[in-house]
Protein backbone atom coordinates (compact mmCIF):
# COMPACT_ATOMS: atom_id res chain seq x y z
CA UNK A 1 0.00 0.00 0.00
CA UNK A 2 0.94 3.31 -0.85
CA UNK A 3 -0.45 6.70 -0.17
CA UNK A 4 0.24 10.43 1.77
CA UNK A 5 -1.35 13.04 2.71
CA UNK A 6 -0.73 15.37 -0.56
CA UNK A 7 2.18 17.41 0.20
CA UNK A 8 4.97 18.43 -2.49
CA UNK A 9 6.44 15.94 -3.43
CA UNK A 10 4.03 13.35 -2.71
CA UNK A 11 3.37 12.33 -6.33
CA UNK A 12 7.13 12.03 -7.76
CA UNK A 13 7.97 10.38 -4.54
CA UNK A 14 5.05 7.35 -5.23
CA UNK A 15 6.27 7.38 -8.48
CA UNK A 16 9.98 6.09 -7.39
CA UNK A 17 8.36 3.68 -4.52
CA UNK A 18 6.22 2.00 -7.05
CA UNK A 19 8.82 1.53 -9.55
CA UNK A 20 11.53 0.24 -6.90
CA UNK A 21 8.95 -1.68 -5.55
CA UNK A 22 8.22 -3.24 -8.94
CA UNK A 23 12.25 -3.88 -9.50
CA UNK A 24 12.03 -5.91 -6.25
CA UNK A 25 9.74 -8.45 -6.96
CA UNK A 26 6.12 -6.94 -5.62
CA UNK A 27 3.43 -8.35 -7.50
CA UNK A 28 0.84 -5.95 -6.60
CA UNK A 29 0.36 -2.21 -5.25
CA UNK A 30 -2.26 -0.65 -3.78
CA UNK A 31 -2.15 3.71 -4.26
CA UNK A 32 -4.91 5.86 -3.38
CA UNK A 33 -6.11 7.90 -5.76
CA UNK A 34 -4.07 11.20 -6.40
CA UNK A 35 -1.47 9.50 -4.47
CA UNK A 36 -4.18 10.51 -1.57
CA UNK A 37 -4.56 8.04 1.32
CA UNK A 38 -5.10 9.48 5.25
CA UNK A 39 -2.85 7.74 7.83
CA UNK A 40 -5.98 6.37 9.32
CA UNK A 41 -6.94 5.64 5.70
CA UNK A 42 -3.62 3.65 4.76
CA UNK A 43 -3.81 1.30 8.16
CA UNK A 44 -7.71 0.59 7.48
CA UNK A 45 -6.48 -0.45 3.46
CA UNK A 46 -3.76 -2.34 5.05
CA UNK A 47 -6.01 -4.20 7.14
CA UNK A 48 -8.99 -4.92 4.68
CA UNK A 49 -6.59 -5.94 1.94
CA UNK A 50 -4.13 -7.97 3.72
CA UNK A 51 -1.47 -5.96 2.44
CA UNK A 52 2.46 -6.87 3.13
CA UNK A 53 2.53 -3.51 4.64
CA UNK A 54 2.80 0.06 3.70
CA UNK A 55 4.33 3.56 2.60
CA UNK A 56 2.91 6.39 4.33
CA UNK A 57 4.18 9.83 3.41
CA UNK A 58 3.57 12.23 5.22
CA UNK A 59 5.41 14.81 7.82
CA UNK A 60 2.42 14.53 9.81
CA UNK A 61 1.22 18.28 11.51
CA UNK A 62 4.55 19.77 10.06
CA UNK A 63 4.14 22.83 7.31
CA UNK A 64 4.22 21.53 3.69
CA UNK A 65 5.35 23.40 0.39
CA UNK A 66 8.81 23.54 -1.76
CA UNK A 67 10.67 24.64 2.01
CA UNK A 68 8.39 22.57 3.72
CA UNK A 69 8.64 18.75 5.92
CA UNK A 70 8.54 15.45 3.98
CA UNK A 71 8.41 12.52 5.42
CA UNK A 72 7.76 8.78 4.87
CA UNK A 73 6.79 6.17 7.39
CA UNK A 74 6.56 2.50 6.98
CA UNK A 75 3.50 0.36 8.57
CA UNK A 76 3.50 -3.16 9.12
CA UNK A 77 1.09 -5.80 8.20
CA UNK A 78 -1.39 -5.10 11.24
CA UNK A 79 -1.96 -1.73 9.87
CA UNK A 80 0.22 0.09 12.24
CA UNK A 81 3.26 1.83 12.57
CA UNK A 82 6.35 -0.14 12.79
CA UNK A 83 7.52 -1.20 15.94
CA UNK A 84 11.68 -0.19 16.75
CA UNK A 85 12.76 -3.80 16.31
CA UNK A 86 11.67 -3.20 12.59
CA UNK A 87 13.14 0.49 11.99
CA UNK A 88 16.32 -0.69 13.85
CA UNK A 89 16.78 -3.62 10.95
CA UNK A 90 15.80 -0.96 8.55
CA UNK A 91 18.66 1.36 9.61
CA UNK A 92 20.54 -1.31 10.03
CA UNK A 93 20.39 -2.37 6.67
CA UNK A 94 20.90 0.63 5.09
CA UNK A 95 23.80 1.25 6.43
CA UNK A 96 24.88 -1.66 4.40
CA UNK A 97 23.30 -0.75 0.70
CA UNK A 98 25.72 -0.87 -1.78
CA UNK A 99 23.13 -0.57 -4.70
CA UNK A 100 19.51 -0.37 -5.28
CA UNK A 101 17.28 -1.49 -8.21
CA UNK A 102 14.57 0.64 -10.29
CA UNK A 103 12.26 -0.48 -12.95
CA UNK A 104 12.04 1.73 -16.44
CA UNK A 105 9.10 2.64 -17.48
CA UNK A 106 6.17 5.38 -17.67
CA UNK A 107 4.54 7.19 -14.75
CA UNK A 108 1.47 5.68 -13.24
CA UNK A 109 -1.76 7.36 -13.69
CA UNK A 110 -2.51 8.41 -10.19
CA UNK A 111 -5.48 10.13 -11.16
CA UNK A 112 -7.51 7.30 -12.62
CA UNK A 113 -9.22 4.55 -10.92
CA UNK A 114 -8.31 1.33 -11.58
CA UNK A 115 -5.48 -1.54 -12.72
CA UNK A 116 -2.37 -1.04 -14.74
CA UNK A 117 1.05 -2.86 -14.68
CA UNK A 118 4.57 -1.52 -14.00
CA UNK A 119 7.04 -4.28 -15.44
CA UNK A 120 5.56 -7.70 -13.77
CA UNK A 121 3.94 -5.60 -10.96
CA UNK A 122 0.22 -4.94 -10.85
CA UNK A 123 -0.84 -1.63 -10.10
CA UNK A 124 -4.42 -0.60 -8.68
CA UNK A 125 -5.63 2.78 -8.13
CA UNK A 126 -8.05 2.55 -5.47
CA UNK A 127 -10.80 5.13 -4.36
CA UNK A 128 -9.27 6.55 -0.97
CA UNK A 129 -12.15 7.22 1.30
CA UNK A 130 -14.75 4.22 0.42
CA UNK A 131 -13.30 1.76 2.32
CA UNK A 132 -12.56 4.44 5.71
CA UNK A 133 -16.05 6.20 5.37
CA UNK A 134 -17.44 2.90 5.26
CA UNK A 135 -15.43 1.29 8.40
CA UNK A 136 -16.79 4.57 9.79
CA UNK A 137 -20.37 3.82 9.53
CA UNK A 138 -20.15 0.77 10.83
CA UNK A 139 -18.95 1.88 14.20
CA UNK A 140 -21.24 5.19 14.25
CA UNK A 141 -25.12 5.86 15.10
CA UNK A 142 -25.30 7.83 11.42
CA UNK A 143 -28.61 7.68 11.80
CA UNK A 144 -29.04 9.48 15.09
CA UNK A 145 -26.44 12.27 13.69
CA UNK A 146 -28.50 13.07 11.17
CA UNK A 147 -31.38 13.07 13.13
CA UNK A 148 -28.99 15.39 15.18
CA UNK A 149 -27.38 17.60 12.24
CA UNK A 150 -30.89 17.45 10.77
CA UNK A 151 -32.53 19.22 14.32
CA UNK A 152 -30.70 22.36 13.09
CA UNK A 153 -27.70 21.83 15.27
CA UNK A 154 -24.75 23.54 13.18
CA UNK A 155 -21.10 22.13 13.13
CA UNK A 156 -18.08 23.45 11.27
CA UNK A 157 -14.98 21.29 10.42
CA UNK A 158 -11.38 22.93 9.16
CA UNK A 159 -9.44 20.07 7.44
CA UNK A 160 -6.69 22.86 7.07
CA UNK A 161 -5.89 22.26 3.41
CA UNK A 162 -4.90 19.04 4.13
CA UNK A 163 -5.83 15.11 3.79
CA UNK A 164 -9.21 15.20 5.63
CA UNK A 165 -10.94 17.91 3.02
CA UNK A 166 -12.53 14.89 1.06
CA UNK A 167 -12.97 12.06 3.83
CA UNK A 168 -15.09 14.81 5.72
CA UNK A 169 -16.97 16.23 2.65
CA UNK A 170 -18.07 12.27 2.10
CA UNK A 171 -19.09 11.63 5.32
CA UNK A 172 -19.85 14.94 7.20
CA UNK A 173 -22.12 16.97 4.53
CA UNK A 174 -22.96 13.98 1.94
CA UNK A 175 -23.41 10.83 4.40
CA UNK A 176 -24.48 12.77 7.05
CA UNK A 177 -26.56 15.85 5.78
CA UNK A 178 -24.55 18.47 6.71
CA UNK A 179 -24.82 21.63 4.53
CA UNK A 180 -22.39 22.18 2.21
CA UNK A 181 -19.64 24.62 3.25
CA UNK A 182 -19.73 22.93 6.77
CA UNK A 183 -16.53 21.57 6.15
CA UNK A 184 -13.81 24.61 5.20
CA UNK A 185 -10.29 24.47 3.91
CA UNK A 186 -11.24 21.29 2.12
CA UNK A 187 -9.54 20.77 -0.40
CA UNK A 188 -6.07 19.20 -0.04
CA UNK A 189 -3.20 21.64 -1.28
CA UNK A 190 0.76 20.75 -1.94
CA UNK A 191 1.55 23.45 0.46
CA UNK A 192 -1.76 23.33 2.80
CA UNK A 193 -2.53 26.52 1.53
CA UNK A 194 0.67 28.12 3.04
CA UNK A 195 -0.44 27.46 6.54
CA UNK A 196 0.41 24.97 9.33
CA UNK A 197 -1.71 22.27 9.48
CA UNK A 198 -1.66 21.32 13.39
CA UNK A 199 -5.35 21.30 14.80
CA UNK A 200 -4.60 23.41 18.10
CA UNK A 201 -5.01 26.92 18.88
CA UNK A 202 -2.58 28.54 17.82
CA UNK A 203 -2.44 27.21 13.98
CA UNK A 204 -6.12 26.52 13.65
CA UNK A 205 -7.07 30.49 13.96
CA UNK A 206 -9.91 30.39 11.58
CA UNK A 207 -11.86 28.03 13.09
CA UNK A 208 -11.19 29.31 16.96
CA UNK A 209 -11.99 32.87 15.38
CA UNK A 210 -15.80 31.28 14.08
CA UNK A 211 -16.09 29.20 17.44
CA UNK A 212 -15.21 32.11 19.36
CA UNK A 213 -17.62 34.71 17.89
CA UNK A 214 -17.97 37.57 19.70
CA UNK A 215 -21.73 36.59 19.61
CA UNK A 216 -21.89 33.47 21.01
CA UNK A 217 -25.68 32.05 19.90
CA UNK A 218 -23.73 32.75 16.11
CA UNK A 219 -21.08 30.54 16.71
CA UNK A 220 -21.95 27.08 15.23
CA UNK A 221 -22.72 23.79 17.96
CA UNK A 222 -19.40 22.03 17.13
CA UNK A 223 -16.44 22.85 15.87
CA UNK A 224 -13.49 20.02 14.97
CA UNK A 225 -10.01 20.40 12.57
CA UNK A 226 -7.63 17.88 11.31
CA UNK A 227 -3.93 17.82 10.78
CA UNK A 228 -1.84 17.42 7.28
CA UNK A 229 -2.21 13.31 7.26
CA UNK A 230 -5.51 12.89 9.59
CA UNK A 231 -4.20 11.42 12.25
CA UNK A 232 -4.75 14.19 14.91
CA UNK A 233 -8.32 16.34 16.29
CA UNK A 234 -9.36 19.06 18.06
CA UNK A 235 -12.44 19.36 19.37
CA UNK A 236 -14.52 22.65 20.31
CA UNK A 237 -18.08 23.71 21.73
CA UNK A 238 -19.03 27.18 21.45
CA UNK A 239 -16.87 29.21 23.26
CA UNK A 240 -15.00 26.09 24.93
CA UNK A 241 -12.10 24.03 24.27
CA UNK A 242 -11.87 20.51 24.71
CA UNK A 243 -7.94 19.45 26.22
CA UNK A 244 -6.81 16.55 23.80
CA UNK A 245 -6.81 14.39 27.50
CA UNK A 246 -10.14 14.82 28.67
CA UNK A 247 -11.65 14.19 25.06
CA UNK A 248 -10.29 10.74 25.57
CA UNK A 249 -11.94 10.55 29.01
CA UNK A 250 -14.88 11.21 27.41
CA UNK A 251 -15.04 8.78 24.93
CA UNK A 252 -14.39 6.21 26.58
CA UNK A 253 -17.06 6.91 29.49
CA UNK A 254 -19.38 7.94 26.73
CA UNK A 255 -18.32 4.55 24.29
CA UNK A 256 -21.33 2.34 24.84
CA UNK A 257 -23.37 4.83 23.01
CA UNK A 258 -21.37 4.08 19.57
CA UNK A 259 -22.55 0.93 17.96
CA UNK A 260 -18.86 -0.27 17.32
CA UNK A 261 -18.59 -0.37 21.17
CA UNK A 262 -21.53 -1.06 22.77
CA UNK A 263 -19.78 -4.22 24.24
CA UNK A 264 -18.12 -1.96 26.38
CA UNK A 265 -13.89 -1.74 26.11
CA UNK A 266 -11.21 -3.95 26.78
CA UNK A 267 -9.32 -1.42 28.17
CA UNK A 268 -7.05 1.90 27.98
CA UNK A 269 -4.13 2.82 26.75
CA UNK A 270 -2.40 6.78 26.94
CA UNK A 271 0.84 7.83 26.58
CA UNK A 272 3.00 9.19 29.50
CA UNK A 273 2.32 12.80 29.34
CA UNK A 274 -1.31 12.47 28.45
CA UNK A 275 -3.32 13.35 31.56
CA UNK A 276 -4.73 10.66 34.11
CA UNK A 277 -8.39 11.45 33.59
CA UNK A 278 -8.45 8.54 31.48
CA UNK A 279 -7.09 6.47 34.28
CA UNK A 280 -10.28 7.87 36.33
CA UNK A 281 -12.52 6.18 34.23
CA UNK A 282 -11.27 2.95 33.31
CA UNK A 283 -10.95 2.35 37.35
CA UNK A 284 -14.85 3.39 37.26
CA UNK A 285 -15.38 0.97 33.84
CA UNK A 286 -13.23 -2.04 35.78
CA UNK A 287 -10.84 -2.18 33.08
CA UNK A 288 -7.10 -1.66 32.96
CA UNK A 289 -5.65 1.56 31.94
CA UNK A 290 -2.09 1.16 30.16
CA UNK A 291 0.77 4.09 30.40
CA UNK A 292 3.18 4.05 27.57
CA UNK A 293 5.62 6.52 25.55
CA UNK A 294 4.77 8.91 23.08
CA UNK A 295 4.17 7.47 20.06
CA UNK A 296 1.51 5.20 18.48
CA UNK A 297 3.58 1.81 18.04
CA UNK A 298 3.48 1.47 21.52
CA UNK A 299 -0.08 0.86 21.14
CA UNK A 300 -0.47 -1.57 18.31
CA UNK A 301 0.87 -4.75 20.80
CA UNK A 302 -1.77 -3.80 23.51
CA UNK A 303 -4.32 -4.05 20.56
CA UNK A 304 -3.31 -6.91 18.52
CA UNK A 305 -3.05 -8.73 21.95
CA UNK A 306 -6.80 -7.79 22.65
CA UNK A 307 -5.79 -5.78 25.88
CA UNK A 308 -7.31 -1.94 24.83
CA UNK A 309 -9.88 -1.00 22.86
CA UNK A 310 -9.25 2.99 23.01
CA UNK A 311 -6.02 5.12 23.19
CA UNK A 312 -5.06 8.33 23.09
CA UNK A 313 -2.25 10.87 23.18
CA UNK A 314 -1.86 14.39 24.90
CA UNK A 315 -0.75 15.76 21.19
CA UNK A 316 -4.16 15.59 19.83
CA UNK A 317 -4.38 11.90 18.96
CA UNK A 318 -6.92 9.51 19.71
CA UNK A 319 -8.11 6.44 18.11
CA UNK A 320 -9.22 2.64 18.60
CA UNK A 321 -8.50 -0.50 17.75
CA UNK A 322 -10.34 -0.10 14.45
CA UNK A 323 -7.11 0.68 13.17
CA UNK A 324 -3.96 0.94 13.88
CA UNK A 325 -2.84 4.42 13.97
CA UNK A 326 -4.77 7.26 15.63
CA UNK A 327 -7.74 8.69 14.03
CA UNK A 328 -8.96 12.52 13.79
CA UNK A 329 -11.99 12.31 11.99
CA UNK A 330 -12.75 8.77 13.94
CA UNK A 331 -12.68 11.11 17.20
CA UNK A 332 -14.38 13.77 15.71
CA UNK A 333 -17.09 10.88 14.81
CA UNK A 334 -17.39 9.81 18.38
CA UNK A 335 -18.24 13.23 19.50
CA UNK A 336 -20.83 13.76 16.90
CA UNK A 337 -22.64 9.97 18.19
CA UNK A 338 -22.15 11.18 21.84
CA UNK A 339 -23.97 14.97 21.42
CA UNK A 340 -26.47 13.16 19.15
CA UNK A 341 -27.55 10.21 22.00
CA UNK A 342 -26.89 12.90 25.39
CA UNK A 343 -28.32 15.75 23.04
CA UNK A 344 -26.34 18.66 25.61
CA UNK A 345 -23.82 20.79 24.65
CA UNK A 346 -19.80 20.38 24.33
CA UNK A 347 -19.68 22.17 27.39
CA UNK A 348 -22.46 20.82 29.18
CA UNK A 349 -21.07 16.84 28.70
CA UNK A 350 -17.15 18.11 29.93
CA UNK A 351 -18.73 19.94 32.86
CA UNK A 352 -20.63 17.37 34.10
CA UNK A 353 -18.21 14.91 33.53
CA UNK A 354 -15.70 16.56 35.53
CA UNK A 355 -18.59 16.88 38.31
CA UNK A 356 -18.63 12.90 38.21
CA UNK A 357 -14.35 12.13 38.10
CA UNK A 358 -12.89 15.12 39.12
CA UNK A 359 -11.32 17.48 36.92
CA UNK A 360 -7.47 16.88 35.77
CA UNK A 361 -6.48 20.07 35.01
CA UNK A 362 -4.14 20.28 32.24
CA UNK A 363 -1.81 22.35 29.59
CA UNK A 364 1.06 21.92 27.45
CA UNK A 365 3.54 24.33 26.52
CA UNK A 366 5.63 24.01 23.75
CA UNK A 367 8.49 26.04 22.65
CA UNK A 368 9.68 25.14 19.09
CA UNK A 369 12.48 25.66 16.90
CA UNK A 370 14.87 25.89 19.58
CA UNK A 371 18.42 25.74 18.92
CA UNK A 372 19.72 21.75 19.39
CA UNK A 373 22.14 22.56 21.48
CA UNK A 374 20.26 25.13 24.18
CA UNK A 375 17.15 22.53 24.07
CA UNK A 376 19.41 19.38 25.41
CA UNK A 377 21.63 21.91 27.97
CA UNK A 378 18.11 22.71 29.18
CA UNK A 379 17.18 18.94 29.45
CA UNK A 380 20.14 18.09 30.69
CA UNK A 381 20.10 20.90 33.46
CA UNK A 382 16.72 19.52 34.82
CA UNK A 383 18.39 15.84 35.23
CA UNK A 384 21.03 17.09 36.67
CA UNK A 385 18.47 18.11 39.80
CA UNK A 386 17.03 14.76 40.20
CA UNK A 387 19.03 13.62 42.95
CA UNK A 388 18.22 16.46 45.18
CA UNK A 389 14.76 16.62 44.29
CA UNK A 390 12.95 14.59 46.64
CA UNK A 391 11.76 15.61 49.26
CA UNK A 392 11.88 19.12 48.47
CA UNK A 393 9.08 21.89 48.41
CA UNK A 394 8.18 24.66 46.40
CA UNK A 395 5.53 26.55 47.93
CA UNK A 396 2.47 23.82 49.23
CA UNK A 397 4.31 21.21 46.58
CA UNK A 398 6.55 19.04 47.51
CA UNK A 399 8.18 16.49 45.62
CA UNK A 400 7.52 12.98 45.97
CA UNK A 401 10.14 11.12 42.96
CA UNK A 402 11.76 12.22 39.31
CA UNK A 403 12.64 10.05 36.79
CA UNK A 404 13.32 9.90 33.08
CA UNK A 405 10.60 7.98 31.93
CA UNK A 406 10.87 3.95 30.72
CA UNK A 407 8.62 1.53 29.52
CA UNK A 408 8.87 -2.16 29.63
CA UNK A 409 6.28 -3.64 27.14
CA UNK A 410 4.13 -5.98 28.69
CA UNK A 411 3.56 -8.40 25.48
CA UNK A 412 7.03 -8.30 23.94
CA UNK A 413 9.37 -7.47 26.89
CA UNK A 414 10.59 -4.45 25.02
CA UNK A 415 12.17 -1.68 27.16
CA UNK A 416 12.25 1.92 26.13
CA UNK A 417 13.75 4.18 27.95
CA UNK A 418 14.39 8.12 27.87
CA UNK A 419 10.96 8.77 27.03
CA UNK A 420 10.51 11.87 29.20
CA UNK A 421 11.54 13.60 32.03
CA UNK A 422 9.07 13.40 35.13
CA UNK A 423 8.59 15.19 38.44
CA UNK A 424 5.90 14.05 40.44
CA UNK A 425 4.63 15.93 43.54
CA UNK A 426 2.76 14.07 46.93
CA UNK A 427 -0.48 15.45 45.81
CA UNK A 428 -0.30 14.09 42.12
CA UNK A 429 0.27 17.14 40.41
CA UNK A 430 3.42 16.44 37.64
CA UNK A 431 5.69 18.64 35.67
CA UNK A 432 7.23 16.71 32.50
CA UNK A 433 9.77 17.90 30.17
CA UNK A 434 10.32 16.35 26.49
CA UNK A 435 12.11 16.75 23.65
CA UNK A 436 10.10 16.37 20.55
CA UNK A 437 11.04 14.31 17.30
CA UNK A 438 8.02 15.71 15.10
CA UNK A 439 9.83 18.67 13.94
CA UNK A 440 13.00 19.27 11.22
CA UNK A 441 13.56 22.78 12.58
CA UNK A 442 15.84 22.89 15.26
CA UNK A 443 13.94 21.10 18.69
CA UNK A 444 11.13 21.37 20.46
CA UNK A 445 10.74 21.30 24.20
CA UNK A 446 7.23 20.42 25.75
CA UNK A 447 6.68 20.98 28.64
CA UNK A 448 3.35 19.21 30.46
CA UNK A 449 1.71 20.32 33.54
CA UNK A 450 -1.00 18.78 35.66
CA UNK A 451 -3.10 18.87 38.73
CA UNK A 452 -5.95 17.39 39.90
CA UNK A 453 -9.34 19.59 41.48
CA UNK A 454 -11.72 18.02 42.99
CA UNK A 455 -14.32 20.65 44.12
CA UNK A 456 -16.49 21.53 41.33
CA UNK A 457 -16.68 25.22 42.28
CA UNK A 458 -13.17 25.63 40.88
CA UNK A 459 -13.65 23.41 37.85
CA UNK A 460 -14.28 26.61 35.66
CA UNK A 461 -11.05 28.08 36.12
CA UNK A 462 -8.59 28.84 33.21
CA UNK A 463 -6.26 26.21 32.68
CA UNK A 464 -3.48 28.99 32.90
CA UNK A 465 -4.19 30.72 35.92
CA UNK A 466 -5.49 27.49 38.18
CA UNK A 467 -1.50 26.33 36.94
CA UNK A 468 0.20 29.10 37.45
CA UNK A 469 2.04 27.99 40.16
CA UNK A 470 3.27 24.31 38.59
CA UNK A 471 4.51 27.20 35.46
CA UNK A 472 6.42 28.90 38.01
CA UNK A 473 8.24 25.84 39.30
CA UNK A 474 8.79 24.50 35.50
CA UNK A 475 10.28 27.94 34.45
CA UNK A 476 12.77 27.74 37.82
CA UNK A 477 13.63 24.23 37.93
CA UNK A 478 14.68 24.90 33.92
CA UNK A 479 15.70 27.84 33.74
CA UNK A 480 13.96 28.27 30.67
CA UNK A 481 13.58 32.07 30.23
CA UNK A 482 17.11 32.41 30.70
CA UNK A 483 18.31 29.64 28.13
CA UNK A 484 15.93 30.06 25.68
CA UNK A 485 15.45 34.13 25.74
CA UNK A 486 11.71 33.00 24.96
CA UNK A 487 9.31 35.32 27.49
CA UNK A 488 6.24 32.38 25.89
CA UNK A 489 5.54 29.24 24.62
CA UNK A 490 5.38 29.23 20.76
CA UNK A 491 1.76 27.26 21.55
CA UNK A 492 0.03 26.50 24.50
CA UNK A 493 -2.86 23.74 24.99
Amino acid sequence: MVGGDGRFYNREAIQVILRMAAANGFGKALVGQGGILSTPAASCVIRKYGTFGGLILSASHNPGGPDGDFGIKYNIGNGGPAPEKITDAIFAASRALTSYRIADGTDVALDQLGVCTLGQMRVEVIDPVADYADLMESLFDFAAIRALIGSGFRLCFDAMHAVTGPYAKEILERRLGAPAGAVINGVPLPDFGNGHPDPNLTYADQLVAIMYHADKSAAPDFGAASDGDGDRNMILGRHFFVNPSDSLAVIADNATLAPGYAKGLAGIARSMPTSAAADRVAHKLGVPCYETPTGWKFFGNLMDAGKVTLCGEESFGTGSSHVREKDGLWAVLFWLNILAKRRLSVEEIVHRHWSEFGRNVYSRHDYEALPSAVAAELMAHVTGQFAALPGRSFGHYRVKFCDDFSYTDPIDGSLATGQGLRIGFEDGSRIVFRLSGTGTEGATVRIYLEAFEADPARHRMDAQDALGELIGIADELSQLKQRTGRDKPTVIT
